[in-house]
Protein backbone atom coordinates (compact mmCIF):
# COMPACT_ATOMS: atom_id res chain seq x y z
CA UNK A 1 0.00 0.00 0.00
CA UNK A 2 1.51 3.35 -1.01
CA UNK A 3 2.21 5.80 1.76
CA UNK A 4 0.26 9.02 1.97
CA UNK A 5 1.87 12.45 2.11
CA UNK A 6 1.55 12.71 5.89
CA UNK A 7 3.37 9.40 6.41
CA UNK A 8 6.16 10.50 4.07
CA UNK A 9 6.40 13.86 5.84
CA UNK A 10 6.61 12.13 9.23
CA UNK A 11 9.42 9.90 7.91
CA UNK A 12 11.33 13.04 6.91
CA UNK A 13 11.17 14.09 10.56
CA UNK A 14 12.98 10.85 11.38
CA UNK A 15 15.77 11.68 8.92
CA UNK A 16 14.55 9.48 6.04
CA UNK A 17 16.00 10.97 2.83
CA UNK A 18 14.04 8.58 0.61
CA UNK A 19 10.77 10.03 1.97
CA UNK A 20 11.98 13.51 0.99
CA UNK A 21 12.86 12.21 -2.47
CA UNK A 22 9.37 10.70 -2.86
CA UNK A 23 7.68 13.96 -1.90
CA UNK A 24 10.01 15.87 -4.20
CA UNK A 25 9.20 13.56 -7.13
CA UNK A 26 5.50 13.98 -6.45
CA UNK A 27 5.37 17.75 -5.89
CA UNK A 28 8.37 19.53 -7.45
CA UNK A 29 6.52 20.35 -10.69
CA UNK A 30 3.53 21.79 -8.83
CA UNK A 31 5.80 23.82 -6.52
CA UNK A 32 7.82 25.10 -9.49
CA UNK A 33 4.75 26.16 -11.50
CA UNK A 34 3.23 27.93 -8.50
CA UNK A 35 6.53 29.67 -7.66
CA UNK A 36 6.97 30.66 -11.31
CA UNK A 37 3.48 32.15 -11.31
CA UNK A 38 4.36 34.16 -8.20
CA UNK A 39 7.84 35.32 -9.24
CA UNK A 40 7.61 35.40 -13.02
CA UNK A 41 11.19 34.10 -13.19
CA UNK A 42 12.41 30.58 -13.94
CA UNK A 43 15.57 31.12 -11.89
CA UNK A 44 13.67 32.44 -8.88
CA UNK A 45 11.11 29.63 -9.15
CA UNK A 46 13.92 27.05 -9.15
CA UNK A 47 15.41 28.73 -6.09
CA UNK A 48 12.03 28.61 -4.34
CA UNK A 49 11.71 24.88 -5.11
CA UNK A 50 15.10 24.30 -3.49
CA UNK A 51 14.13 26.38 -0.47
CA UNK A 52 10.79 24.61 -0.03
CA UNK A 53 12.30 21.14 0.02
CA UNK A 54 15.24 22.25 2.16
CA UNK A 55 12.73 23.61 4.64
CA UNK A 56 10.98 20.22 4.72
CA UNK A 57 14.29 18.57 5.53
CA UNK A 58 15.75 21.12 7.95
CA UNK A 59 12.56 22.05 9.82
CA UNK A 60 10.40 18.92 10.08
CA UNK A 61 7.26 18.99 12.16
CA UNK A 62 5.76 22.21 10.76
CA UNK A 63 2.91 20.50 8.90
CA UNK A 64 -0.20 19.55 10.89
CA UNK A 65 -2.51 17.15 9.03
CA UNK A 66 -5.42 18.24 11.24
CA UNK A 67 -5.29 21.68 9.63
CA UNK A 68 -5.62 20.58 6.00
CA UNK A 69 -4.15 18.74 3.04
CA UNK A 70 -0.40 18.44 2.69
CA UNK A 71 -0.47 19.81 -0.87
CA UNK A 72 -2.30 22.94 0.30
CA UNK A 73 0.19 23.49 3.09
CA UNK A 74 3.07 22.97 0.67
CA UNK A 75 1.65 25.62 -1.67
CA UNK A 76 1.30 28.03 1.25
CA UNK A 77 4.97 27.46 2.13
CA UNK A 78 5.84 28.01 -1.55
CA UNK A 79 3.86 31.24 -1.64
CA UNK A 80 5.53 32.60 1.48
CA UNK A 81 9.03 31.68 0.32
CA UNK A 82 8.35 33.25 -3.10
CA UNK A 83 7.32 36.51 -1.45
CA UNK A 84 10.38 36.40 0.83
CA UNK A 85 12.68 35.86 -2.15
CA UNK A 86 11.13 38.71 -4.12
CA UNK A 87 11.47 41.01 -1.11
CA UNK A 88 15.14 40.13 -0.70
CA UNK A 89 15.80 40.87 -4.34
CA UNK A 90 13.68 44.01 -4.16
CA UNK A 91 12.23 43.36 -7.60
CA UNK A 92 8.64 43.65 -6.50
CA UNK A 93 6.96 47.00 -5.91
CA UNK A 94 5.59 47.43 -2.41
CA UNK A 95 2.00 47.53 -3.69
CA UNK A 96 2.41 44.16 -5.39
CA UNK A 97 3.91 42.66 -2.24
CA UNK A 98 0.87 43.78 -0.28
CA UNK A 99 -1.50 42.44 -2.94
CA UNK A 100 0.18 39.05 -2.99
CA UNK A 101 0.50 38.85 0.78
CA UNK A 102 -3.16 39.17 1.57
CA UNK A 103 -5.53 36.41 0.68
CA UNK A 104 -8.71 38.34 0.12
CA UNK A 105 -12.07 36.62 -0.04
CA UNK A 106 -11.91 36.63 -3.82
CA UNK A 107 -8.36 35.19 -4.04
CA UNK A 108 -7.78 31.45 -4.32
CA UNK A 109 -6.50 29.40 -1.42
CA UNK A 110 -3.87 26.73 -2.08
CA UNK A 111 -6.66 24.10 -1.98
CA UNK A 112 -8.51 25.94 -4.72
CA UNK A 113 -5.38 26.27 -6.84
CA UNK A 114 -4.79 22.53 -6.57
CA UNK A 115 -8.40 21.81 -7.56
CA UNK A 116 -8.11 24.13 -10.57
CA UNK A 117 -5.01 22.30 -11.71
CA UNK A 118 -6.89 19.00 -11.57
CA UNK A 119 -9.90 20.38 -13.50
CA UNK A 120 -7.96 22.29 -16.15
CA UNK A 121 -8.60 19.96 -19.11
CA UNK A 122 -12.37 19.79 -18.59
CA UNK A 123 -12.48 23.55 -18.23
CA UNK A 124 -10.38 24.15 -21.35
CA UNK A 125 -13.05 22.44 -23.44
CA UNK A 126 -15.86 24.41 -21.82
CA UNK A 127 -13.94 27.68 -22.13
CA UNK A 128 -13.61 27.07 -25.86
CA UNK A 129 -17.37 27.62 -26.18
CA UNK A 130 -17.31 31.11 -24.59
CA UNK A 131 -17.24 34.41 -26.47
CA UNK A 132 -13.71 35.52 -27.32
CA UNK A 133 -13.59 38.41 -24.81
CA UNK A 134 -14.86 36.12 -22.04
CA UNK A 135 -12.26 33.48 -22.94
CA UNK A 136 -9.52 36.09 -22.75
CA UNK A 137 -10.66 37.36 -19.34
CA UNK A 138 -10.97 33.85 -17.92
CA UNK A 139 -7.45 33.03 -19.13
CA UNK A 140 -5.98 36.24 -17.74
CA UNK A 141 -7.76 35.93 -14.39
CA UNK A 142 -7.57 32.21 -13.64
CA UNK A 143 -4.58 30.95 -15.57
CA UNK A 144 -2.29 33.98 -15.71
CA UNK A 145 -3.16 35.29 -12.25
CA UNK A 146 -4.12 38.83 -13.29
CA UNK A 147 -6.16 40.81 -10.79
CA UNK A 148 -9.51 42.16 -11.92
CA UNK A 149 -8.04 45.68 -11.81
CA UNK A 150 -5.10 44.62 -13.99
CA UNK A 151 -7.54 43.13 -16.53
CA UNK A 152 -9.56 46.36 -16.51
CA UNK A 153 -6.37 48.35 -17.16
CA UNK A 154 -5.28 45.89 -19.87
CA UNK A 155 -8.54 46.26 -21.81
CA UNK A 156 -9.12 49.91 -20.90
CA UNK A 157 -12.58 49.18 -19.46
CA UNK A 158 -14.18 49.82 -16.05
CA UNK A 159 -13.56 47.36 -13.21
CA UNK A 160 -17.32 46.71 -12.93
CA UNK A 161 -17.40 45.57 -16.56
CA UNK A 162 -14.61 43.08 -15.89
CA UNK A 163 -16.46 41.72 -12.85
CA UNK A 164 -19.67 41.41 -14.83
CA UNK A 165 -18.01 39.65 -17.76
CA UNK A 166 -16.20 37.23 -15.47
CA UNK A 167 -19.44 36.43 -13.65
CA UNK A 168 -21.27 35.92 -16.94
CA UNK A 169 -18.45 33.72 -18.26
CA UNK A 170 -18.61 31.58 -15.12
CA UNK A 171 -22.37 31.20 -15.52
CA UNK A 172 -21.86 30.04 -19.12
CA UNK A 173 -19.16 27.61 -17.97
CA UNK A 174 -21.46 26.15 -15.33
CA UNK A 175 -24.21 25.72 -17.91
CA UNK A 176 -21.81 24.07 -20.37
CA UNK A 177 -20.45 21.72 -17.71
CA UNK A 178 -23.98 20.88 -16.52
CA UNK A 179 -25.18 20.09 -20.04
CA UNK A 180 -22.20 17.78 -20.66
CA UNK A 181 -22.69 15.97 -17.37
CA UNK A 182 -19.23 17.19 -16.39
CA UNK A 183 -20.33 19.71 -13.78
CA UNK A 184 -17.92 20.09 -10.95
CA UNK A 185 -18.16 22.87 -8.44
CA UNK A 186 -16.42 25.94 -9.75
CA UNK A 187 -14.90 28.43 -7.36
CA UNK A 188 -16.33 31.82 -8.25
CA UNK A 189 -13.51 34.25 -7.58
CA UNK A 190 -15.23 37.01 -9.51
Amino acid sequence: MPENDTDLYNRIGQGDKSALEELYDQYHKLVFSFAYRMTGSKEQAEEVVQEVFMKLWVKPGLYDSAKGKFASWLLTVTRNLSIDLMRKQKEVPYELQEEREKLEDNEPTPDEILEWKEKKEILKQAIGHLKENQQEMIHLFYFNGYSQQKIADHFGIPLGTVKGRLRLALQHLRTALDSNGERRDLDERA
